[in-house]
Formats: C-alpha cells, sequence, structure tokens
C-alpha cells in the first residue's frame, strides 16, 4: 500500500514556518478557507478527485464493455443483473437496466458544481476564475464536460453556480466542443508547468494536463463538430490537425516525460509520481482512496476457491465476467512485446501476488488444471451472452492483468485496490501525434509518423516498422491503452465502432446512433426537460 503526500512547496513553506518561528501570525495555522492553504488544498482536491469513485467501477465497465477490448459474459445468471454490463458489449444499452453505469453522469456533474463553487464563492475575492488558483479547476471542469460530451453528445455547459429553480439545458455537442477549447487556451499558460514530477502537483491538472487534452479534443474535432451518429459520418478534413500537433509538441519538447518505464510495472499497485510516462492521473490507495476493482472483475470467477489462482490465495470473490474479446486478443501477436505480458490466456500458471507476473506452478481448480480458451462459447444464444455455471463456462476467455491487484490488499480491503489509473500518458502524446501526421498534419521537429510509432514500439521491446497506415497507428493504440478507457473513443474515430467483435452482430445493434450513450433513467428523471438520444 502506498501513502501520498500531496502538499504544494508553498504549504509545505507554511509548515515549515509554524514549526520554527514563534512568531508567526496563529492565523496562518487556521483551517478555514481563504486563510489557509491546508483548506484549500481540501476544497481542490474534492473537486479534483470527483471523478474518482466512477472511474474506479462503473465508467470501467460501461467503457470497457463497450469496445472490442472486453465481452461481459454470464455464468447461468451469476452476473447477469439484467444484462447491465451485456448491454454495453452488444451496443444495445438499456437506460433503466444499466442505470448504474450511466449513473457516471451525475458524478460528472458533481465534479462540475464543485469546481463551480469553488470558482464563484470561494475564490471570488481571490481573482476566481481569471485567477491563477483558478486556472487548474477550470481545467478539471472541461475535463468533466469533455467526458460527458464524448460520450453523450449535447452537454450543458456549466459555468456558473446553477440556481434552484434553473432549467439546465443541453447544449449542442459542437458548441461544447468549442467552448471546451475556448477554456483550455484560456488557462494553459496559468496551470503549473512543473519541470519534474512530484507529489505536489501528482493527479492536479497541469499545463501538460491542458496540453493533453486539446490534443484528445483536436484529434476527434470531426466527431464532436459534426453528426456522428450520421451512417454518412466519415472522419474527412480536420482543421484542427496542426493544433493538435502543437499541443502534443508543448509536452514532447518542456514537459519531464519520457518511456522508460516497464510498461507491466507502471501499471502495479505501487505506482505514482515516480512513473515518468503519467501525465494526468486518478489516485488511488486501498484505504484512504478507496474506489478502483478492476481485479475483482477481470480475474477469474474462482479465484478464491480450492486451487488458487494467486500465491498468497485471494479470500474475497471475484466476478470474473470481464471476458477479452478473441478479436482484441488478436492484436497480441508482436514478438517480444512486453504488453502481451498482460494477457493471461491458455494454460495458466499461478500469478505472483505482488507483481501480478506468472510463476512456474500450474494453476488448478479442484485439482483440475486451467486452461482459458479464446473462442468464447456461449451455453444459450441469446443476450444473456451465458456460458454455463462450471469449469469450462468459467474458464471461457482470456483476461487482462495490466492492473493486476495486490493480493494482500485485495484481501483486506474489501477487493480495493491502490494501482493509480492514468488518464493522459506520454505515449498517448507520441502516438496521437504520430495520427496527426499521418492524417495530413505538417511534420515538425524532425519528427515522421514512423518515427514517433516505432518509440513506442522501442520501448516495449516490439519490431520496428518502416512504414504504417491508420489501421497500424489504431491496432498500436489497442495494444498501448487496453483498459484506460480510450478504445472506445479510438474505435469511433477511425469508422471502426460498428465493426464485428463479440456477439454484436449475432444478438446486438449496428446502428451508428450508439456512437453515444443514453442518458440513464435516473438522470432523465432529475431532468424532465430533457429528451433522450435517438435510437434508445
Amino acid at each position: 500500500m502506498k501513502t501520498k503526500y500531496i502538499l504544494s512547496g508553498a504549504l509545505l513553506s507554511l509548515l515549515a514556518a509554524s514549526c520554527t518561528d514563534l512568531d508567526v501570525d496563529i492565523k496562518s495555522t487556521y483551517t478555514e478557507f481563504p486563510g489557509s492553504e491546508i483548506a484549500f488544498e481540501s476544497k481542490t482536491a474534492d473537486a479534483y478527485f470527483a471523478f474518482r469513485g466512477a472511474l474506479g467501477r462503473r465508467f470501467d465497465e460501461g467503457n470497457s464493455c463497450n469496445s472490442d477490448e472486453y465481452t461481459a459474459i454470464s455464468f447461468g445468471g451469476d452476473y447477469l443483473n439484467g444484462r447491465d454490463m451485456a448491454n454495453f458489449s452488444l451496443h444495445t444499452i438499456s437506460p433503466s437496466a444499466s442505470d448504474a453505469q450511466l449513473g457516471v453522469y451525475s458524478e460528472l456533474t458533481s465534479g462540475i458544481t464543485k469546481c463551480n463553487q469553488l470558482l464563484y464563492v470561494d475564490l471570488a475575492d481571490l481573482g476566481g476564475e481569471d485567477s491563477e488558483l483558478g486556472a487548474p479547476v477550470r481545467a478539471a471542469r472541461a475535463f468533466y464536460t469533455f467526458v460527458l460530451m464524448d460520450h453523450w453528445g449535447d452537454t450543458p455547459i456549466l459555468d456558473h453556480i446553477v440556481a434552484d429553480d434553473e432549467a439546465i439545458a443541453r447544449s449542442p455537442r459542437a458548441e461544447v466542443a468549442r467552448w471546451i477549447e475556448s477554456e483550455l487556451l484560456a488557462v494553459r499558460d496559468k496551470c503549473p508547468a512543473p519541470a519534474t514530477q512530484d507529489a505536489s502537483t501528482y493527479g492536479k491538472p497541469t499545463r501538460w494536463m491542458v496540453d493533453a487534452l486539446l490534443a484528445k479534443l483536436y484529434i476527434n474535432w470531426p466527431v464532436y463538430v459534426n453528426d456522428v451518429t450520421s451512417s454518412s459520418w466519415t472522419y474527412g478534413t480536420n482543421e484542427k490537425l496542426a493544433d493538435c500537433i502543437a499541443a502534443c509538441d508543448d509536452v514532447i519538447q518542456h514537459g519531464p516525460f519520457d518511456l522508460s518505464d516497464d510498461y507491466v510495472k507502471k501499471f502495479q499497485y505501487n505506482n505514482g509520481y515516480k512513473i515518468k510516462d503519467f501525465i494526468y492521473v486518478m489516485p488511488f490507495d486501498c484505504v484512504n482512496q478507496q474506489g478502483l476493482t478492476y481485479g475483482r472483475f477481470r480475474t477469474w470467477r474462482q479465484a478464491n476457491k480450492p486451487g488458487r489462482m494467486y500465491d498468497p490465495a485471494m479470500s474475497n470473490s471475484c466476478g470474473g465476467n470481464m471476458a477479452l474479446t478473441p478479436e482484441f486478443v488478436e492484436l497480441f501477436n508482436l514478438p517480444g512485446d512486453r504488453r502481451n505480458d498482460v494477457i493471461l490466456g491458455g494454460d495458466i500458471y499461478i500469478l505472483n501476488g505482488t507483481t501480478g507476473e506468472a510463476t512456474s506452478v500450474r494453476a488448478t481448480y479442484n485439482d483440475q488444471p486451467l486452461t482459458f480458451t479464446k473462442t468464447i462459447t456461449l451455453v444459450t444464444q441469446d443476450g444473456d451472452l451465458d456460458c454455463g455455471k462450471d469449469l469450462n463456462g468459467w474458464c471461457q476467455g482470456y483476461r487482462s492483468v495490466k492492473f493486476a491487484p495486490y493480493v494482500p490488499e485485495y484481501n483486506s480491503y474489501s477487493r480495493n485496490q491502490s494501482n493509480d489509473v492514468p488518464i493522459f500518458r506520454f505515449a498517448d502524446i507520441i502516438l496521437m501525434k504520430a495520427e496527426a501526421i499521418l492524417r495530413g498534419g505538417a511534420a515538425t521537429n524532425g519528427d515522421t509518423a514512423v518515427s514517433l510509432f516505432n518509440q513506442i514500439r522501442s520501448y516495449v521491446g516490439a519490431p520496428t516498422v518502416e512504414s504504417i497506415n491508420l489501421q497500424d497507428v489504431e491496432d498500436e493504440r489497442g495494444r498501448e491503452f487496453l483498459d484506460e478507457h480510450w478504445r472506445r473513443n479510438d474505435l469511433i474515430r477511425f469508422g471502426h465502432f460498428e465493426r464485428k467483435w463479440g456477439f454484436k452482430e449475432e444478438f446486438g445493434s449496428s446502428d451508428p446512433r450508439m456512437r453515444l450513450w443514453p442518458l440513464g433513467q435516473s438522470t432523465l428523471n432529475s431532468n424532465a426537460n430533457w429528451t433522450q438520444n435517438a435510437g434508445y
């Protein structure tokens, strides 16, 4: 378990003075806002980390199963839950059955509300939204708005304190995209631009986070300013490619990031600000920053039963209902690629409960050796995606151990994990710049699409190449960002969200309107003036 002390330099100076200078104004040690930086840290943390609960489970379930990464299987009714996750896998999301996953909408708007409280109330006498203190808060607000727009399309622009009787309207998606851009450009130069990674800015919006979000916005510009739900939509011309490259260049040239971290180790429970690839992160800790439960649903269903899968053995049960699709597993076929080591399939060997890596001891269940099948076979031919409630059913599909749990923590803290989850990484900056050049943007600083692409291949030990196309970039992004919630975004941008994978063709939908999520029933109930997204 890691313990983080995320205090700013100013706060550390304040604390040092309070310990050594007997003449210091006693008011400096008060915990009331705005006179105390301790209180300010507490208030901003509440706003910055408002996404933690959603990212730790429900947002992950929806995004991961909505892409070609996962099929949400069940076992004779076990983990069916009204098809809540299967709906995402089949692109037939139900606003009522999947309300738990879709309910992350309210968690994101709650984060925006907390940002607005800071900007227009707590910081009102300190410069408000135009101050340097307010700049990272506005960046966080823009990020939450981006996530809403990316998944639900038309989204309210909540740039003020909402009155109790105010009817909030959803703004057109293109208008929201332009507002996000204007916000980020307004605050970029005011946000901290740390020259090194340290605890004081870890998990908080910085200039580098703003650049990364701008690059993400720009590479998807044709998705956001056109009707992506139309069957005739294509990526076409992107007027923002030069801006995307410029945002990437700012991070590459001036940020304190590199690709020196081992691919497997940087996602483990003891990661943190020392990881040089992480630009913007959601910190988790099994005791103090709870909510991350990726291991629960990605680990084999009977991992806590006789024969065990981890050493030491798990004591809390696992869901095991998130199985990698055979189509996605095929991406992990490059010789020497370190990323292959996060895919668990075929004959299974007991995993080290600290590192998540395989030992030489065969894993068994009731003395039967475990073998996971790449192909997923159902026992009922319907949207339940039922594999059967037996050893054969539980072994359907390969699994991901990218965010492997540290088993002693998993056992002691109700399945909570301490793996910090990156939102923006330096590797993403490299691949977005490569893609932007490949799509027609002007190359800069001696980089080419191929040279950038090969930076990724080299750091994971995979073969380098002499030429690439857009499909190569899409596939590389799949390998690199498994479990990081960008795959749905990528598939839509590349025009492949309706491509065949899993069981969509048999039991699901290929309606392009499914490129947007529906509003959950609880969200509609709370906003009676809103209408459901088309197609649901």
